[in-house]
């Protein structure tokens, strides 16, 4: 495994197309608009349930418990990525088992992690816990960068870059390089962040004076208001029948809420959609939606709570970048969502 960035190939494991890259594939998160230095990604440290298989969990949850910055759904991310949880996982490069080392990285990080008397990246005790070693040095390495004004950015975004460019391309462009390859990467594994993360978080509260709280956490950019206007991608003049908050991808989007989930799933247009019921409001049935995600963490028919996880920002559907799509609806009709959260 080389630290040379912009190398890669792809190939087909367990019915699903993975990316080898030198050194091994790994994430890197480019702004899909808001972002800066030290934003926190909100890679929280639990793993969602049934979407490990059962026999690494352990595993994966020791190896995401090694440092701060990389957490347990981080390493499974990397792993669906990398070789598609097949332990026996060979590249055409060379790239070897479910973390795909490359022969000459594996000397420097494989272990006996599992006490069966051999170093294997063929063993997937050995090799999810040298991928969180790896990990975690490269987090240090590039916080380094960081202290000494040598790179900006967030440093779990700058330690997935260096893992799939090299550190020494994270050093020489100050941050995330602008390879397409390294980019790339980034749709695919926020989203695979996002199914792994478990989403029991602790449920918000509505912000005082305000019917709704804000969708995504802190002050994101509203990009377009509801109204009026061009349409991006179909070019004709029609309503907007939301909010656009521009955020990166992988960003979580959370209930504005409580309610009840009337539907998650693939929408055309919409890309996916969570649709969400608040009941009666003030006279009037109340729902919202959350568009264009680039993933879901919620099923029809669930009850949540303000504040829950609902899925991640993303691309999909009719979207030029990634984005939240936030939509209030009254009686089953759209209406501008601003005055619901207190923004005008």
């Amino acid at each position: 495994m080389s630290n040379g960035g912009g190398s890669g190939a792809s190939w087909v494991v367990g019915g699903s197309v993975a990316a080898v890259v030198l050194p091994m594939v790994m994430i890197v998160a480019v702004s899909g608009g808001a972002g800066g230095e030290g934003q926190n990604q909100n890679v929280g440290g639990g793993l969602a349930t049934g979407e490990v298989p059962a026999q690494y969990v352990p595993w994966v949850l020791k190896a995401g418990a090694m440092c701060e910055v990389i957490k347990p759904a981080v390493i499974a991310a990397q792993i669906e990525a990398e070789s598609g949880w097949n332990p026996n996982a060979k590249s055409p490069v060379g790239a070897e088992g479910l973390s795909q080392f490359m022969p000459g990285t594996w000397t420097t990080w494989g272990k006996d992690d599992d006490g069966n008397g051999r170093i294997s990246p063929y063993d997937p005790g050995d090799a999810i816990m040298a991928q969180g070693r790896y990990d975690c040095a490269l987090a240090e390495q590039v916080q380094g960068y960081k202290d000494r004004g040598q790179a900006s950015g967030d440093t779990l975004d700058l330690a997935l870059a260096a893992y799939n460019a090299g550190p020494g391309a994270v050093q020489k462009y100050g941050g995330i390089p602008p390879y397409t390859e390294t980019q790339n990467y980034v749709v695919r594994i926020k989203s695979l962040i996002a199914k792994y993360e478990s989403v029991d978080d602790p449920p918000g509260e509505l912000p005082t004076g305000k019917k709704m709280a804000m969708p995504l956490a802190g002050n994101p950019p509203v990009t377009s208001p509801y109204g009026m206007r061009l349409h991006p991608t179909l070019g004709v003049y029609k309503l907007h029948t939301g909010t656009d908050f521009g955020v990166p991808s992988g960003t979580p989007v959370l209930a504005a809420r409580d309610g009840k989930v009337t539907f998650a799933g693939w929408s055309n247009g919409y890309g996916n959609r969570v649709v969400v019921s608040h009941g009666t409001i003030d006279g009037a049935e109340i729902s919202t939606t959350y568009n264009h995600m680039s993933a879901i963490s919620v099923s029809n028919g669930q009850t949540i709570k303000v504040g829950q996880r609902v899925g991640a920002v993303g691309s999909t559907g009719y979207s030029t970048g990634a984005h939240l799509h936030f939509e209030v609806m009254r009686n089953g009709k759209y209406v501008d969502p601003a005055p619901w959260l207190g923004l005008r």
